[in-house]
């Protein structure tokens, strides 16, 4: 899938972790940050997955720990007690937002602990800032940042290869990583506190996909691309001697040193004309097995080959599973059972049509099988069955002629890793979502093995625009490469994207504010509509009619009773229409590419911007006026809204370092407007139910306030703000939409590019958090299952799971225990903590306040010991003491 998204702002975890106690900044003291007593909870409007996985890493000394990398939305780490990964940089914040693209990922076979991301989004202009290697020493619970003095490209071509960072097995205090952009080949001495560059490293690299764009995006050199150390040629303690290293090099892509990186020369006898995507050694057999591919990927690719080279030997042999002159594709993935070092599997990582196809051999590459074979074309005898139910959307609603099977084996296969403890595990990673099977070995037996998502809490979508209407599902989301979802549960995957039609990326989208069940949605295709329409508050779509000219979808705006629409396309000039788009007329005195809204009260009017001017149309979208007003921002980075129940009442935010920015707000339809002092800068705002004992509707924004990046809630108007993130949730970019929920005080909806839909829930008394703290807590009978999920030299993870074994609902809990051994919790999700000595108690959060009779609420925490870590013997709820198990 595409995930090419250039960021508005740069032209101009476990989601659930409660957040820590936040700023509030008063209007006329914005320098002065005091405390506030509320706290949020932050989860992901479940889709489970969403983008491209290129990177799967599985810890060799230590079973079921295990890593992925996204190109845009993180890195993860593996739960096995859940069979869920739990995102690792949320930490990273607004102007760093590029490290949220990791290019290569290694976990330390020597110390478990220890993890490592080489992190940087683009190499050219689109990310402002320098790559970095973050280092972590408790499995990236948090993390350390070492700036290299060049860019990395976790959303660059050629990402899919690797991995490009790696750590020595026998002297782990080594690190290389392989760099793009001409820069080499570098090392790190120190565990990846410092770097320098292996200046004996002969070729940096010299593919480039396409030298003649002027991006920069396509003609970048890729580079050196990935480190296999040999780590029979050490022994522990001592470097390893022998290093194999992959350069984007179509005549020399591989190289070796013998002597511990000292020196290093090209391998003699190898393959030309291709790049080797990966290198994969297995020590036990003495084989360095290599995945080629005439392109770079991870959309291109037509030819490939696959190549076992000797060690010992200096032997090359084409292993192969198919015929150069017989594929369409470059093979990619590349894996080695480890606990049966014979066994090897790849995959033609670019095979779109009909599927992808994975190939495996049980005899060192001799011979293969694949995971489908024609039988009498185009039907085809699959070795596996693909069971995507738990996140449905993955059919895209399609109904494809054979031989297309829908669900699809998958694309942009460029990950794929057998579990080096379990040779039934297996995990690839697509353009959509990351797949596993744990009955792999029924391969070889002739049975079938059985193919899942095994995807849940790895979300990775683009979100370009967010809606939360006061009736039907709480959340409509506009998304990249995906479409969008109507989500009716927040901790379900939805079944299905919006279809008919399934845009590739949705741009905008907007409901009638009285009436919501009628919704537009507007987004880019490569042939067909660019506009669609709901009756059904976005159950259902249909699809409208386009003006001439449009090549993209814009924003689009309904009005307030859902009779008339406005749309400002890519191509064209803003438009109008009454009814469901079959005709549309052009709109006078607006510039193309404006951005359109409209008054969430009187149906005939809306309003757009374009370039420092607001405009107003009070006849349906018709004809425009430039209003008179001044001072707004003079680029074209702004969000704007009008407040629903308010006629004229409208808030813009956006600007730009260099000019004008920040939050206006005008009070006569845009006539004039007043820039709130309190505000350094602001790029979204959105409205949200009002507080208890509150007239108007409360504010939120991604913002900078009293110096302060991050996500602010208003309860006042805009005369004080809370900051309601903190620096462990930061998600990067924020900047596209945000949206609080006009039936649930305190909850908002919050837009990220790459972390996907995030939503917090207030603890705040009111609505959307816990219950009152005077409220008695439940005193029927209990049970609860406390287990340790991970530990690391001081410090642990747990899960609790709570059970109502009494005759009536709770409606609100407390649960409380004394730690044996002074341990300490330092982050929670799924309740609230509080640590008195060694005595923690965890009360629920709003929305899992209510627990029926025989049901259980579970949550997490991590912590601190030192010494033991035993468990607590007793739990209490109320005047209770539980069972425990």
């Amino acid at each position: 899938m595409r995930r090419t998204r250039i960021l508005t702002a740069v032209l101009a975890l476990a989601a659930g972790l409660l957040a820590g106690t936040p700023p509030v900044v008063a209007a006329g003291n914005a320098s002065e940050v005091p405390l506030a007593a509320d706290t949020y909870t932050w989860k992901n409007a479940r889709i489970d997955g969403g983008g491209f996985v290129p990177g799967i890493v599985f810890n060799r000394k230590e079973k079921n720990l295990a890593y992925a990398r996204t190109d845009i939305g993180g890195a993860y780490r593996w739960q096995e007690s859940s069979k869920t990964w739990t995102p690792l940089l949320d930490s990273v914040g607004w102007d760093d937002w590029g490290h949220t693209g990791v290019v290569g990922l290694a976990s330390d076979p020597v110390d478990p602990d220890k993890v490592y991301a080489a992190v940087g989004t683009y190499t050219n202009s689109w990310d402002p800032k320098n790559g970095a290697v973050m280092r972590s020493s408790d499995r990236g619970a948090s993390w350390q940042k070492t700036v290299l003095p060049f860019k990395l490209g976790g959303n660059m071509p050629g990402r899919g290869m690797g991995e490009r960072l790696a750590v020595d097995p026998n002297r782990n205090s080594v690190l290389y990583l392989g760099a793009p952009s001409g820069k080499g080949l570098w090392r790190s001495t120190d565990s990846g506190v410092s770097w320098s560059q292996v200046t004996a490293f002969p070729n940096p690299g010299t593919y480039q996909q396409d030298p003649g764009d002027t991006s920069g995006y396509a003609s970048d050199n890729q580079g050196v691309v990935w480190v296999t150390f040999d780590e029979s040629t050490g022994t522990a303690g001592t470097a390893t001697r022998s290093i194999y290293v992959g350069v984007a090099d179509l005549q020399n892509s591989v190289y070796r040193s013998t002597d511990g990186g000292a020196s290093w020369s090209r391998l003699a006898g190898q393959p030309t004309g291709y790049l080797a995507h990966k290198g994969v050694l297995d020590a036990v057999n003495g084989y360095l097995y290599l995945t080629y591919s005439d392109k770079g990927g991870p959309y291109d690719g037509g030819k490939g080959q696959v190549w076992r080279y000797a060690t010992s030997t200096g032997t090359w042999t084409n292993i192969s599973p198919v015929a150069e002159a017989d594929t369409s594709y470059g093979f990619s993935g590349l894996t080695v059972d480890r606990q049966k070092p014979r066994t090897v599997m790849a995959t033609a990582y670019s095979a779109w049509w009909p599927d992808t196809q994975i190939f495996r051999s049980t005899d060192s590459g001799a011979t293969w099988t694949r995971a489908w074979d024609y039988t009498s074309y185009p039907d085809r005898a699959n070795r596996f069955t693909l069971d995507v139910s738990s996140s449905p959307w993955l059919t895209w609603g399609a109904n494809p002629s054979p031989p297309e099977q829908s669900p699809k084996l998958g694309w942009m296969t460029e990950s794929l890793e057998i579990d080096p403890f379990n040779s039934n595990r297996m995990m690839y990673g697509t353009g959509a979502t990351l797949y596993g099977t744990e009955n792999l070995t029924n391969w070889d037996s002739g049975g079938k093995f059985t193919i899942k998502p095994m995807v849940q809490g790895l979300e990775e979508t683009a979100v370009n625009d967010l809606a939360s209407p006061p009736s039907g599902a709480p959340l409509l989301s506009a998304l990249g490469d995906v479409g969008g979802f109507r989500h009716t549960d927040l901790t379900k995957v939805p079944p299905m994207m919006f279809t008919q039609p399934n845009f590739t990326t949705t741009t905008s989208l907007d409901f009638a504010e009285t009436d919501p069940n009628t919704v537009v949605r507007v987004g880019n295709l490569d042939s067909g509509p660019h506009i669609a329409f709901s009756t059904d508050n976005g159950a259902n779509w249909f699809a409208g009619t386009d003006p001439s000219g449009v090549s993209g979808g814009g924003t689009v705006a309904a009005s307030s009773d859902g009779g008339r629409f406005v749309w400002s396309p890519d191509g064209s000039g803003v438009r109008y229409t009454t009814g469901f788009g079959t005709s549309w007329s052009a709109s006078s005195g607006i510039p193309a590419g404006a951005i359109v809204e409209s008054d969430r009260v009187d149906a005939k009017t809306f309003y757009g911007f374009k370039s420092g001017k607001f405009y107003v149309s009070t006849d349906g979208g018709a004809t425009f006026t430039a209003s008179a007003a001044t001072g707004l921002p003079s680029g074209d980075s702004v969000r704007f809204k009008a407040l629903p129940g308010v006629k004229g009442d409208v808030w813009l935010a956006g600007g730009a370092a260099d000019g004008a920015y920040g939050l206006w707000h005008s009070t006569d339809s845009g006539a004039t407007w007043t820039k709130l002092s309190n505000v350094d800068q602001a790029d979204t705002v959105g409205f949200g139910k009002a507080a208890p004992g509150a007239s108007y509707q409360t504010l939120y924004t991604s913002a900078k306030i009293g110096g302060v990046r991050g996500i602010f809630r208003s309860t006042d108007k805009g005369a004080s703000w809370t900051r309601i993130n903190d620096d462990a949730h930061q998600w990067g970019w924020t900047g596209a939409a945000i949206t609080g929920d006009p039936r649930v005080y305190g909850r908002v909806y919050v837009s990220t590019n790459g972390r996907g839909a995030i939503y917090g829930d207030t603890s705040d008394t009111g609505g959307g958090g816990p219950t009152d703290p005077t409220d008695p807590p439940p005193t029927g009978a209990c049970a609860v299952t406390y287990k340790i999920t991970n530990q690391w030299s001081g410090g642990f993870q747990a899960d609790v799971q709570l059970t109502n074994t009494g005759s009536s609902a709770w409606t609100g809990w407390t649960l409380a225990w004394t730690f044996p051994n002074a341990q300490t919790v330092t982050q929670t999700w799924n309740a609230e903590t509080t640590q008195s000595a060694s005595t923690v108690t965890a009360k629920n959060v709003g929305w899992n306040a209510t627990v029926a009779a025989g049901s259980s609420v579970s949550f997490g925490f991590t912590g601190t010991w030192s010494g033991t870590n035993g468990k607590p013997t007793t739990f209490r709820t109320g005047d209770r003491n539980c069972t425990v198990s």
